[in-house]
């Protein structure tokens, strides 16, 4: 199975100047652990996770008064939609993450996380009753 068959397509994209209460806001209104932050100040693309946040918080720091981009892990390890399953895995294994940002032509496709790879392995099944 690739990358493509697992990733979530639908991305959060938030810009640097957003506070961390407005990312955390959104990430769980949309059920999501990761946003893609836009800014072409930093070099274009960077990740904003959950974990980012909740660093910050338990340092002590003002969610209403921190900014996404003080936050964002710009040195983004990015996937191919045509790399399998395994690959993508062993990257987050190797790297420490959680989710990787895939990207089509240079273009975001989507982000694929370690749930979304658990779920293709190891699909839920309907209850029967």
């Amino acid at each position: 199975m690739l990358v493509r068959d697992a990733m979530s397509t639908v991305v959060l994209t938030i810009g640097p100047a957003h506070t961390l209460r407005q990312a955390a806001t959104l990430m769980s209104s949309r059920r999501v652990g990761a946003a893609l932050v836009l800014d072409p100040d930093a070099g274009g693309i960077g990740i904003l996770t959950e974990r980012d946040v909740l660093n910050s918080v338990g340092r002590g720091q003002n969610p209403d008064a921190e900014p996404t981009h003080a936050h964002t892990t710009n040195n983004v390890v990015f996937a191919s939609p045509t790399w399998t399953l395994e690959e993508a895995a062993r990257t987050m294994a190797h790297g420490g993450f959680r989710h990787l940002v895939v990207l089509d032509g240079g273009e975001p496709a989507g982000i694929v996380s370690v749930r979304d790879i658990i779920r293709c392995w190891a699909p839920v099944r309907a209850l029967a009753f």
